[in-house]
């Protein structure tokens, strides 16, 4: 079993990241969490956790700590919640806001990602209150954004990854054209984590 591999990011997008080490370029599923915080850096350790299934190819999954991969093996052992839809919530909030969120039995905000129904909602609160501490202090807020459209490098990159989380193009769309309008000087990444707090908050 691999617990980490740690070496030079070789590619990063939204969606994955290259690392090679010894020669040997791994490739990863990543969180949007993880790829923000490994933005920038030429050299990272991920936490890794290995998917095997009997019918297809193994997929190594990566975080940047282990707090992030100890939740995704949390929510992979509430039945109906696979490696994808795991990913999804962790890309959707902070470890921090998410511990939180479970704690406070916050179902609405589990019920703003894709894919997690009002069911799939209750499952996750009511197996794993017990298991998740709430950090003293920890929030999650909505970001604010106007409806207009507005043309950016970062735009592409940010819906594809919103997408590939499985919110709605449009909704994508508008929320990350409003959010580069007011504010034009970030980057794909600020994008990304400013559109996910502002979908998952309605």
């Amino acid at each position: 079993m691999i617990a980490y591999i740690e070496g030079r990011v070789d590619e990063l997008t939204a969606e994955m990241a290259v690392l090679e080490a010894s020669g040997v370029g791994y490739e990863l599923a990543i969180s949007l969490q993880t790829y923000e915080a490994m933005r920038g850096k030429e050299h990272f350790r991920l936490y890794v956790y290995e998917q095997m299934r009997q019918d297809q190819a193994t997929q190594l999954f990566g975080f940047a700590n282990r707090k992030e991969r100890d939740l995704f093996l949390l929510l992979l052992g509430v039945s109906g919640v696979g490696g994808q839809t795991a990913r999804s919530v962790v890309s959707a909030y902070s470890p921090d806001e998410l511990t939180r969120i479970i704690a406070n039995e916050d179902k609405r905000a589990l019920t703003a990602i894709k894919g997690i129904g009002k069911k799939a909602a209750e499952r996750i609160v009511v197996e794993l209150r017990d298991k998740v501490e709430a950090p003293v202090g920890a929030g999650y807020e909505a970001a604010g954004g106007s409806a207009n459209v507005a043309v950016h490098p970062a735009m592409q990159e940010a819906v594809s990854a919103l997408t590939m989380l499985g919110f709605q193009s449009q909704t994508a769309n508008k929320t990350v054209a409003a959010i580069i309008n007011e504010q034009p000087d970030l980057d794909a990444g600020e994008v990304i984590k400013l559109a996910l707090k502002q979908i998952t908050a309605r």
